[in-house]
């Protein structure tokens, strides 16, 4: 993993004292102590030096701890794709996306898969980093819930509709939709990135929620229907019966293996890319029959 290498100060200052050691023993206690100090620093720019190198091996990746499968993603590639390309794979969950993204950044992690671009945008905004999207590596499955009706068809005009109330998550139910012929959007704004305002087209008088993603499954009581990932309803004990439409998600929703953008460049960062971009990944999101990943994390689509 790479960490940026930052100066330290080793100067040390000598004054004059009655009660001080003699000048030359202090003098060797602050060579010892400029020695160490200088070793120190060259141990934490050692991985810097590596990756300028193209030396690193061993990546650290991090991943969303409530996303269970994203966690089995990192352990199959880590045991099954990552030794043949001579590299090693630590993972790592940590809950918080902006801290996950500022690690990122930082390089004290070398990259993460919870995001797609869009909401990996927002998310470097908020956190004032720069960040850099790479190959697609899954889809999150996505889509309707109701524990009032059993099909699209089924809700009726004035029925409340819950939506994500972050802008990227926001956009992608907004888009589905729109894609279905339930919405219109304004069509000056990028669908992607559309918010309540910009439906200007709604036959059904649905009326329109927000509500975090996690707050979605204790909330399908109160609502008509809820639109959010499978993986969040998992987690919250939804039964999938209970899903009324789940439509293969565009491939700009795609979890990307996000780094830092000068990371990015680097000949280290490639080996990652070369590694996660193995068709052996997608395979086995088509073919595992973990219920932690089918299903809820799906192949890339082809548009």
């Amino acid at each position: 993993m790479t960490t940026p290498h930052t100066g330290h100060d080793h100067g040390f200052t000598l004054r004059k004292n009655r009660n001080a050691l003699p000048w030359t023993i202090a003098a060797l206690a602050a060579v010892a102590a400029l020695i160490l100090g200088v070793l120190l620093g060259q141990q934490r720019s050692a991985p810097a030096a590596a990756s300028a190198a193209g030396n690193q091996t061993k990546f650290t990746v991090h991943f969303e701890p409530a996303m269970a499968g994203e966690e089995k993603i990192l352990d199959f590639v880590a045991q099954q794709i990552a030794p043949d390309y001579g590299i090693e794979i630590e993972k790592v969950g940590l809950q918080d996306p902006i801290q996950a993204n500022q690690a990122v950044a930082s390089g004290q992690f070398d990259a993460t898969i919870f995001e797609h671009q869009w909401y990996m945008k927002q998310s470097a905004e908020a956190a004032g980093v720069e960040l850099e999207p790479t190959v697609e590596l899954f889809q999150w499955g996505f889509g309707l819930y109701s524990n009032h009706y059993d099909s699209v068809e089924d809700i009726p005009r004035g029925a409340s509709l819950l939506l994500p109330n972050d802008v990227a998550n926001q956009g992608q139910a907004l888009w589905l939709l729109q894609r279905e012929g339930l919405l219109g959007l304004d069509p000056d704004i990028e669908p992607r990135t559309a918010k309540i305002p910009d439906v200007i087209d709604n036959p059904r008088g649905f009326e329109l929620k927000e509500a975090d993603l996690l707050a979605m499954p204790r909330m399908l009581d109160d609502v008509g229907v809820a639109i959010g990932y499978v993986s969040q309803f998992d987690a919250g004990k939804v039964d999938r019966e209970q899903g009324i439409l789940f439509p293969e998600p565009p491939k700009t929703f795609a979890s990307r293996l996000v780094m830092g953008a000068e990371y990015a460049k680097s000949a280290d960062a490639q080996k990652l890319v070369e590694a996660f971009s193995d068709p052996r990944l997608q395979e086995y999101l088509a073919t595992t029959e973990d219920p932690l990943v089918q299903g809820v994390l799906t192949p890339v689509s082809g548009s």
